[in-house]
């Protein structure tokens, strides 16, 4: 790696400090994150069993569930590790290859789940506004269509964003301040002009997560529309019902994922501040969204209740 009044050209290693400013405690700080790993890791893999292993759970809305759990996972495979080993053993330093891999499978990954989100919205719109069609709609095949689709577009839109760094040579610092790589921060360390790099990289953001998260409102609206023009209450409340899961878990991921997005951007926010929120936007979703699918869905909450509490077979 050479150096040249402080520049780096072509870099071969990168650093990654964790979080500035707590590094006297980024060892205590792992325990919580180690934490809520488990709980995602233990509770999306409940899921991808227990989706296939009951019939009655082979419907839209849970293959999508399955999907988004396959994709948590994905999310804590590709950050933990890393991460924790930053905390504890003080393994700072990384190739910078791995770091543009690790990159693009938290950024895709990202655009994955935010993909799935959309197609669960769609099936709720279907599901509410068009229920004698939903079946003929929603097809396995159009399902692998949707879900094939949603992973080419996260992979070709944000696989351009490491091929845009690897022809960056010189940088003026190898030190990301951060606990895992993430786009920006690893073009900040740049010495060149990264106009292009941060054009694209605000393309991809409003291309996937604005462009998911405006069709998802204009899902809901619809919905709601529906919903209020239903004669009964009971009926209402029915429908209502069959959406709150799938609300929190929106809310959940879009608030965290914009404000991590624009504090990195155009916030003023402390470093630490800023590291602490987006790591907890990627790792408290995958944590939260079994517990809220598990204690909002009765299909699964049942599930669950016969592996945990009741016979096989039994039902109350």
């Amino acid at each position: 790696m050479g150096s040249t009044n402080m520049s780096y050209l072509n870099p071969q290693t990168v650093i990654l400090i964790g979080i500035p400013g707590l590094e006297h405690v980024q060892f205590w700080i792992g325990f919580p994150f180690l934490g809520v790993c488990l709980l995602a890791v233990l509770g999306n893999i409940f899921l991808l069993i227990i989706i296939p292993s009951d019939h009655r759970l082979h419907q839209p809305m849970y293959i999508f569930l399955a999907v988004l759990a396959a994709t948590d996972l994905g999310l804590c495979v590709a950050i933990a590790p890393k991460m924790l080993a930053i905390f504890w053993f003080g393994s700072y330093s990384m190739a910078f290859n791995a770091c543009l891999t690790q990159l693009f499978f938290i950024h895709a990954l990202q655009g994955v789940e935010s993909g799935i989100l959309l197609a669960m919205a769609f099936d709720r719109y279907i599901a509410i506004c068009n229920p004698l069609r939903h079946t003929s709609i929603l097809t396995p095949l159009f399902l692998f269509q949707m879900v094939l689709m949603v992973a080419i577009r996260a992979m070709v839109l944000v696989g351009i964003l490491p091929i845009l760094l690897k022809r960056l040579q010189l940088f003026q610092s190898v030190v990301i301040v951060h606990s895992y790589c993430e786009h920006m921060a690893v073009v900040k360390l740049a010495a060149e002009d990264v106009y292009l790099n941060r054009s694209y990289g605000l393309f991809v953001a409003f291309a996937i997560l604005g462009f998911d998260m405006i069709f998802v409102f204009v899902s809901y609206i619809l919905i709601f529309q529906a919903v209020f023009h239903l004669p009964q209450r009971e009926a209402r409340l029915k429908a209502v019902n069959t959406c709150t899961a799938h609300i929190a878990v929106f809310l959940e991921f879009y608030i965290l994922a914009f404000f991590s997005f624009f504090s990195h951007r155009f916030g003023h926010v402390s470093p630490y501040v800023h590291i602490l929120l987006s790591t907890i936007y990627l790792l408290v979703p995958p944590a939260l969204n079994p517990i809220i699918y598990g204690v909002k869905t009765k299909e699964i909450h049942m599930r669950v209740a016969q592996i945990c509490i009741l016979k096989p077979g039994t039902e109350q």
